[in-house]
């Protein structure tokens, strides 16, 4: 069990995927599909719909936090999130669409690409499945 800091409330499952960038929702993800746009971007051309994200944080403007929302209504959106230190944008997103988030992880050595997870918002923790 790794210990964590709550973010979002709620439990998410599933296969985590990871970059070292942090990630800019607005611009950097297609909405529709749930796949990463950014030309620049290490995660470009993956899909992030029905994974755990875990990244570094945020970055970019704080309409990210609708482009999380819109995910949600559009059932892209992550399964999850986890971060090393969340900020306003995906931390705001992730509360007002009910995607369990977490961060500050007392270790990262386990969470690899492909590695099956489940995250506790409700109690801070990720567990290794």
């Amino acid at each position: 069990m790794i210990e964590c800091r709550s973010i979002a409330k709620g439990k998410g499952k599933g296969e985590l995927i990871v970059s070292g960038e942090p990630i800019s929702f607005l611009g950097g993800v297609n909405p529709e599909n749930g796949t990463v746009i950014d030309p620049n971007h290490e995660l470009k051309g993956q899909s992030i719909k029905d994974k755990v994200l875990f990244i570094p944080g945020g970055k970019g403007s704080t309409v990210g936090s609708y482009v999380i929302f819109q995910m949600m209504k559009n059932n892209t959106a992550p399964k999850a999130i986890i971060c090393l230190n969340a900020e306003p944008i995906i931390a705001t997103g992730a509360i007002m669409s009910d995607i369990p988030m977490v961060d500050s992880p007392s270790e990262t050595k386990d969470l690899t690409n492909g590695t099956m997870v489940e995250v506790d918002g409700d109690n801070g923790t990720i567990e290794l499945i």
